[in-house]
């Protein structure tokens, strides 16, 4: 392959690499404008050199289904668990498709590394305000179904760690529970006392899965009294 062809095909995968990147960079997502182009370019790169060396019966697909291989292990690094949300899979979708723009740019197919480029960005254009308003409409769980809960742990003061770790541990195991904030005060009237209080947040009502989390805490060395709030009522 002459050398001129090489760079035209690489420096389109950067300028297309660069353009979907530059529409994520915008909103200030994780992957923005240096990773789509960079993923766009290294696919180019791994498609030229498997062009460059069909010379020496390899096959030109086997480079591509690596690719794939590849860039999913790249995504999944985006992806994040928040609470009861799983952020990051639009992200790690746009990085699959600039793994494809730079495959189709590097294997020489001009046309259509443009079209699939100009596909995804307008995608992200046109689909996000549908999903906005799909999301607002049909909105499953809403603030006033979340189902909040305060757990109140009176411990001795040397075992206070203890404690906070082991309760940070069970609410860990329980998937359903979120844990929104923990804090320790000392008894003012008693001194030897310190108050654990953690709000717990859930998308539906988790009392079972509560009180077996306090029979657990219960029996631990140092814990002098444990109790759990729903809602501010007392249970």
């Amino acid at each position: 392959m002459p050398i001129s062809e090489f760079v035209i095909r690489l420096l389109l995968a950067v300028a297309l690499g660069a353009f979907v990147g530059f529409e994520r960079q915008w909103r200030q997502k994780n992957a923005g404008l240096k990773t789509n182009t960079l993923v766009s370019l290294g696919s180019a790169a791994f498609m030229l050199l498997s062009v460059s060396i069909h010379g020496y019966n390899v096959d030109p697909t086997r480079i591509a289904g690596q690719i794939v291989t590849g860039i999913g292990f790249l995504g999944a690094g985006v992806i994040m668990r928040h609470g009861f949300t799983v952020m990051g899979l639009n992200t790690a979708a746009t990085i699959w498709c600039s793994a494809a723009v730079g495959t189709l740019a590097g294997i020489g197919l001009y046309v259509e590394a443009v079209i699939t480029a100009i596909v995804i960005v307008f995608s992200h254009i046109i689909l996000r305000p549908i999903e906005v308003k799909l999301i607002k409409s049909h909105s499953i769980k809403t603030e006033d179904d979340i189902q909040r809960y305060e757990l109140i742990l009176k411990t001795r003061k040397e075992t206070e760690n203890h404690i906070r770790v082991l309760l940070m541990q069970e609410l860990h195991m329980e998937e359903s529970l979120m844990i929104r904030s923990l804090k320790s005060t000392d008894d003012i009237e008693a001194g030897i006392k310190t108050i654990i209080t953690a709000e717990i947040l859930s998308s539906e009502k988790q009392d079972r899965t509560i009180e077996k989390i306090v029979s657990r805490l219960t029996i631990e060395k140092g814990v002098l009294e444990v109790s759990w709030i729903l809602n501010s009522s007392v249970i």
